[in-house]
């Protein structure tokens, strides 16, 4: 969580100082680098709701096994 964290906040400002940059005109290459680090902070921010979901919640496919099997046994005592 904390390297999550850690590179988020580097992006982050990377992104403002870039976006000063195309403030005083438009660079394509600049436009490039921004979209590029928009998409991996997304990728981080999902990665970090997967990562505190596992940690409230635990492992996703636990969950479902644990739910499909409980069905199994409702229909079954129907």
């Amino acid at each position: 969580m904390e390297s999550i964290h850690r590179e988020i906040d580097e992006l982050s400002e990377r992104r403002v100082e870039l976006w000063h940059e195309l403030s005083d005109g438009y660079d394509a290459s600049v436009q490039a680098e921004v979209r590029r680090i928009e998409e991996r902070l997304e990728e981080l921010w999902e990665e970090q709701r997967q990562l505190r979901a596992d940690l409230r919640w635990g492992d996703r496919q636990r969950i479902i096994a644990r739910a499909r099997a409980e069905e199994r046994l409702e229909r079954h005592a129907a």
